[in-house]
């Protein structure tokens, strides 16, 4: 086994490891696209290294931020594009004199790809900032740090008068109420780049951030792949997740995905090329800044935990092979994971005690492999690196990659898979349920479809390709013909198979379909590609060269485009037109979600009067409006405790003279009128919100939208 051999002694099978075409000839169309494909990974490393620890000590400002991350930038920058090397011909699937350079059309088209889908995204991006799910949560969480620079976030009782404080909550969805203060949920990397487009440019800017995040995060794809498959293929992965209808979802809204790509596409970008450098002198930086950025994804999701374990016995291969980039590596990981458990620990506790059995089972994981590792190291010291002499054992490893895939493509005939749910997540599976027209089972996680998930969005062929790649590398990465594959090889292959296992999600589409965005699609396809690659190579060495080895490259293609396309843009046909039947296209990828949103809340920020305490008198609208009447509008907010209806009036205007004694003007917001009308005073509309959201199929995946309608009215004393 390899896992990056020294280029001395890297033999024909491993290619020259060093940076640049095989012959030495300068490339600059590769070294360019290399360079451009870490660089959005370098400055989101900046501005989290900076950020993180001015949230920490409650100083996130604009003025700080810039002055703090700006340097590190330029440091980052520095070092790290300065010793990019150029995508090397050893590491691809066929080698060939003809591919050691990179043409122009190859750079230029990963940039187009990306630079026409984040233009893309930016015309049907979503306005998703009422909470309902996450992106709205991040959005209001980076509303809160950006003007506030630091959390918790304070409750504000005394804005409340006080005699009455027990009849008030301050949660909502996404934000807990712990002590004196409320802590948002989820981790605070996503909010923390929000927050700087938010300063730039207010809350337009800030929405229009996931489609420039999926756009870098197409880009530093295309860069791994060009690194792994040639820069040849490296238009047709982009292209090939761009099409994905998973992709777009997660680019349109503030999902933490995205951003979770960059740095860990850019991690196993920069650990490639720290192996690839022929020569002393930067292979270290690009291994301590590779694990810095793969550290770093905890900071912006905590499944980044899980995405991250196989670097324990990667880093423990690095050290029994004398590699010198091994300490660097294993540093910046543990920097870069140091500050998502920080985060976790300090600012985002209670997330991780609702996800506290998942979260177990995944220190479990950790505590496990560690321990193996270490173990294994000093017994394993004096003999070096374990060579595989066997010839089964690699079969034995091509056979499993498939026997794991047909077994999850067999499951749904086989296994129904069920887990005790808590009461809120019953209710809502019997409603998506119930709108599916499907038998009630509220405990039923419908997780024995996770595979067929990946079908719907990326097609059949493209798993067929995908997992004859992971076939052959694993063969490959085994014998030693394919060191710098083995990172991203057990990579992918790790966190594919533990979500096929458990996709750990709430099941209904296309909100689960956010759980494959990660690694999941990306990992297929860049399996998928280098197969395809691989296949073309072969027929072109074997004299096939011609219509032979071209046709098999556009049947290929097909195959990773097409399938994809029918589910993002609908395809299909219908009948009717003076032939029968007419071309259609109803999917998603011309729909925007949540528009309106924005205005609508500004409208109702605009109508509420100065030194207002907020109270909200019912539980719907409490859940939704809550940390935006307390963030963007920055009045006081709470709730009154549900009550029985005989006591609420009473309750609700003890609240009012409380607010009233403090000095301050007592607000009221329902969803309907009367719910107000009880307590006398002046009642208006503040909001009529009519837009559409995101759908939740169980069955198949979406093609549409549902209508999503919010009316809110406000009370305020008579005059």
């Amino acid at each position: 086994m390899s896992v990056g051999a020294k280029p001395e002694t890297a033999g024909s099978a491993a290619g020259d490891a060093g940076g640049g075409p095989a012959a030495g000839l300068p490339d600059p169309a590769g070294q360019l696209l290399a360079r451009l494909s870490v660089l959005p990974a370098l400055l989101v490393m900046a501005w989290l290294l900076a950020g993180f620890l001015l949230l920490l000590i409650g100083r996130f400002t604009p003025v700080l931020a810039l002055a703090g991350s700006v340097p590190v930038a330029v440091v980052l920058v520095l070092l790290g594009l300065r010793w990019i090397p150029a995508p090397s011909a050893g590491v691809w699937p066929v080698r060939a004199a003809e591919k050691a350079r990179t043409p122009w059309w190859a750079a230029a088209g990963v940039v187009v790809v990306a630079v026409a889908f984040g233009a893309d995204q930016v015309v049907y991006h979503s306005q998703f900032i009422i909470v309902i799910r996450d992106p709205a949560s991040y959005f209001q969480f980076a509303e809160w740090i950006s003007r506030h620079g630091s959390l918790p976030i304070p409750q504000d009782r005394a804005a409340f008068g006080g005699a009455h404080s027990s009849l008030l909550k301050f949660s909502s969805f996404a934000y807990y109420q712990v002590g004196g203060s409320i802590v948002p949920q989820f981790m605070a990397g996503l909010p923390m780049v929000l927050s700087g487009a938010l300063w730039a440019g207010g809350a337009n800017a800030a929405l229009v951030t996931a489609p420039v995040l999926g756009a870098a995060a197409l880009l530093t794809f295309g860069g791994l792949t060009a690194r792994l498959v040639g820069p040849r293929w490296a238009p047709l992965a982009a292209l090939a997740l761009a099409v994905s209808m998973p992709e777009q979802f997660t680019s349109r809204s503030s999902y933490s995905e995205p951003l979770a790509q960059i740095l860990f596409f850019g991690g196993l970008c920069l650990v490639i090329d720290s192996l690839s450098r022929n020569r002393a002198g930067g292979d270290r930086v690009l291994a301590a800044l590779a694990g810095l950025a793969l550290g770093l994804t905890v900071l912006v999701r905590i499944d980044g935990v899980s995405d991250i374990l196989p670097m324990a016995p990667y880093c423990g291969l690095l050290l029994l092979g004398r590699r010198r980039q091994a300490l660097p590596l294993i540093g910046g990981v543990a920097v870069g994971a140091a500050y998502g458990i920080v985060d976790g620990l300090v600012f985002s506790r209670p997330y991780l005690s609702t996800n506290k059995s998942s979260l177990e089972l995944l220190a479990l994981a950790a505590a496990l492999v560690l321990a193996v590792t270490l173990a294994a190291l000093p017994l394993l010291w004096n003999r070096g690196l374990p060579q595989v002499t066997r010839r089964w054992l690699p079969d034995a490893a091509s056979a499993l990659a498939v026997l794991i895939v047909v077994a999850f493509a067999v499951r749904p005939w086989v296994q129904t898979v069920r887990s005790p749910a808590a009461p809120a997540l019953k209710t809502e599976m019997t409603g998506f349920q119930q709108a599916n027209h499907l038998p009630i089972d509220p405990n039923r996680t419908y997780a024995e479809l996770s595979l067929h998930w990946v079908f719907w969005y990326i097609g059949v062929p493209a798993v067929i390709l995908g997992t004859a790649g992971a076939a052959l590398l694993a063969r490959r990465c085994l014998r030693g013909q394919a060191p710098l594959w083995t990172l991203p090889l057990i990579t992918f292959a790790w966190t594919i198979v533990t979500f096929l296992y458990r996709p750990a999600i709430t099941p209904d589409q296309p909100w689960a379909s956010r759980r494959l965005v990660a690694a999941v699609l990306p990992g297929f396809i860049l399996l998928a590609v280098w197969a395809s690659a691989w296949l073309v190579g072969w027929l072109r060495q074997n004299g096939f060269a011609g219509v032979a080895s071209i046709g098999t490259g556009a049947v290929c293609t097909v195959a990773l485009l097409l399938p994809a396309s029918m589910t993002t843009f609908g395809l299909g046909v219908r009948s009717g037109g003076p032939l029968g039947l007419i071309p259609v296209a109803d999917g998603l990828a011309f729909t925007a979600t949540h528009a309106g949103e924005l205005n609508a809340v500004e409208g109702m920020c605009a109508a509420i009067p100065k030194d207002s305490s907020v109270v909200f008198v019912d539980g719907f609208t409490a859940d939704r409006l809550t940390e935006i009447v307390r963030g963007m509008c920055g009045d006081p907010a709470a709730r009154v405790t549900p009550v029985h209806t005989s006591t609420q009036v009473t309750a609700v205007r003890d609240v009012v003279r409380d607010i009233q004694r403090a000095g301050r003007r007592p607000v009221l917001l329902a969803a309907d009128t009367s719910e107000l009308k009880p307590y006398g005073g002046v009642v208006r509309k503040v909001m009529t919100l009519s837009t559409r959201m995101d759908n939740s199929t169980l069955m198949f995946p979406p093609r549409t939208t549902l209508p999503e309608n919010l009316d809110v009215s406000m009370w305020e004393p008579a005059p």
